[in-house]
């Protein structure tokens, strides 16, 4: 088996390596420090290729490895449309704005699916509409389910902060707006949690990235 060779090259970085590619792009000097280089590197000495280890470096010395940029892509490159793209048209009132994203929306969670029935913007949105449900009575079940998750009991601490009575003053102008017609969007009443990276009035981010 044979040894490695030792190689002689030059270390540099930064500021020379920049200077040391420009003299290797020049067209007298690159060719002749390119020489050097194989040279004492023996990459242009005539080999017996007895070995492994000369056959593969006589190769690598011979080879002509084209190299295409990086950022050229692999694969041909397609815009596909949008599909079940709807528009908004101007001068619509608040109320048709919600609707007209309710039918955006996926279809309604299936009742009769076995297992944990995780409901959905559209569920929240209709039941909220026909009044089978209020933004009043999801807010106060979930502070009740908060609490409960932060007793000694369980002691899960899953939000770090929250006001019940900012929650619940909310809820009450949500449900308000369901029982005139008039949502202010599909997420109204939908409750939301916010990762505590960013400040969301009125609460602070402990964080500290603002």
């Amino acid at each position: 088996m044979a040894g490695l060779a030792t190689f002689h090259a030059p270390r540099v970085a930064g500021l020379p390596v920049k200077m040391f590619a420009w003299v290797l792009e020049t067209p007298v000097l690159g060719p002749l420090l390119l020489y050097v280089l194989k040279k004492d590197n023996l990459v242009n000495k005539e080999l017996e290729l007895d070995t492994e280890f000369d056959l593969t470096l006589q190769l690598v010395s011979d080879a002509d490895i084209p190299e295409p940029p990086l950022f050229t892509p692999t694969h041909t490159w397609q815009d596909i449309p949008e599909q079940n793209v709807s528009l908004a048209k101007p001068g619509w009132s608040p109320a048709a704005r919600a609707q007209e994203a309710i039918d955006c929306l996926p279809d309604l969670a299936d009742p009769s699916s076995p297992g944990f029935r995780r409901w959905k913007i559209r569920d929240f949105a209709k039941a909220y509409s026909s009044g089978e449900i209020t933004p009043v009575m999801v807010a106060r079940r979930f502070l009740a389910a908060v609490e409960e998750c932060s007793g000694p009991d369980l002691n899960m601490a899953l939000f770090i902060s929250y006001d019940p009575e900012d929650i619940v003053r909310q809820a009450e102008e949500s449900t308000l707006r369901y029982q005139q017609g008039a949502p202010l969007s599909a997420m109204d009443g939908v409750l939301v949690a916010v990762k505590d990276e960013i400040d969301c009035l009125p609460y602070q981010t402990t964080g500290k990235i603002q």
